[in-house]
């Protein structure tokens, strides 16, 4: 994987200074969807609407197809960003054509458009178009990277991604996002984060990095910087209580969040690391703005200009944990306080938590937006560049 990588970067600075040619537009498929009056379709929505296509009992035809297709990728990942197929790999330029049709089309316009062309192919077999919006609910979303459950009035988004120490992949970002709206929105009383396997989680994912897109590394900075700010956003504005079960240890934007956290419980041999001027970027998640309020600028500046690494004790007497429980019985003892206070009612839980929010929201968003526009710049640097090669050579190394 790493000397994928490198050999992957290594067309980083070769995009940077290469003019790129304007494609001509993508003609529009004919197949015709009515925009819908909505906002846009819930993930509840989108997931029925997934799960009533497989029932269909006709082929809907290579147009439809693609424009599900398209439709379905604009929902889950945003506008195209992936590098136009080959002129012989027809298949897959056809589908890539229909995707990028969709311009700047939002995600939630994406799903709605998406759920109102399933129930226009349901109904002209027979069916109600409306099935698709009201059929329950049952299980929920399924996702590929989290395990999500709700039990004892709990809703638990686990990172799911043990064999890569959960490392945050575009995908996971946009189904956390996803997950945060649906636990927003259920009857649970509060929300869980935790990971599977010995890791909580490594940060994100550096071969993020390597997926050059047709537009180069400043439509990469761009499109995940916009991905970076709609996720912080979707901690900021959580309405119910959010309570890290830190099971491990944490890198990167998993620690930088947690200030966002109303609670963080971890085990004894879970660490804190924030290795951002190592990699040659800057802090996100706002913990410029938490962490100097939680520890001190003094002892914030270890963690987010010099990079040091945490102890689960250390991080509970700066204040980023709130508590730190034996390896051996953490789970047990988490488990069992969590299901208390999921016991808890429900309306005052919410109300409370909008009061304590409510005095620093504005200010929150401000620092999201400040952090995710210099991290853009560090991105299109040299010195990012430059730095994100280093640690990608080392690890090479080790592997050889």
């Amino acid at each position: 994987m790493a000397a994928v990588a490198l050999r992957c970067l290594a067309g980083w600075r070769l995009l940077k200074t290469r003019r790129l040619v304007k494609l001509s537009s993508v003609p529009s498929l004919k197949f015709h969807i009515t925009a819908s009056p909505m906002m846009g379709a819930t993930v509840e929505q989108f997931e029925q609407a997934k799960n009533k296509m497989s029932t269909l009992k006709e082929d809907p035809g290579n147009e439809a197809k693609l424009k599900i297709y398209a439709l379905f990728k604009q929902s889950t990942q945003g506008p195209c960003n992936t590098p136009k197929p080959g002129m012989l790999d027809f298949v897959n330029k056809v589908k890539w054509d229909a995707w990028k049709s969709l311009g700047s089309m939002s995600q939630e316009e994406a799903r709605q458009q998406y759920c109102d062309l399933i129930g226009s192919l349901v109904a002209a077999e027979g069916g109600s178009s409306a099935q698709v919006a009201a059929q329950p609910a049952g299980s929920g979303p399924t996702y590929q990277t989290l395990l999500v459950t709700t039990e004892d009035d709990i809703t638990t988004i686990k990172l799911n991604r043990p064999a890569k120490k959960n490392a945050i992949t575009t995908e996971m970002y946009n189904e956390i996002i996803a997950a945060l709206d649906q636990a927003a929105k259920d009857e649970s009383v509060i929300t869980v984060f935790t990971g599977a396997g010995d890791f909580y989680c490594s940060g994100n994912d550096l071969t993020n990095f390597t997926k050059i897109p047709e537009g180069g590394v400043e439509q990469m900075a761009r499109q995940g910087g916009e991905l970076l700010r709609k996720y912080i956003k979707a901690y900021i504005d959580f309405p119910k209580p959010l309570v890290a079960v830190v099971n491990g240890p944490a890198v990167g934007v998993s620690v930088t969040v947690l200030g966002l956290f109303d609670l963080v419980y971890a085990t004894e041999r879970a660490t804190f690391h924030t290795p951002f001027s190592q990699l040659g970027q800057s802090a996100e998640g706002c913990s410029s703005y938490t962490f100097p309020k939680l520890m001190g600028t003094a002892k914030a500046s270890e963690m987010l200009l010099f990079n040091k690494k945490l102890t689960a004790a250390q991080a509970c007497e700066l204040g980023l944990v709130s508590e730190v429980f034996p390896d051996s019985s953490f789970q047990t003892e988490v488990w069992t306080r969590l299901k208390a206070y999921g016991k808890l009612p429900r309306n005052s839980l919410y109300f409370s938590k909008q009061l304590i929010r409510s005095m620093e929201k504005d200010r929150l968003h401000a620092v999201n937006d400040a952090e995710v526009e210099c991290l853009i710049g560090r991105w299109m640097s040299d010195e990012c560049f430059n730095a994100v090669m280093s640690f990608f050579q080392a690890k090479a190394k080790l592997v050889t």
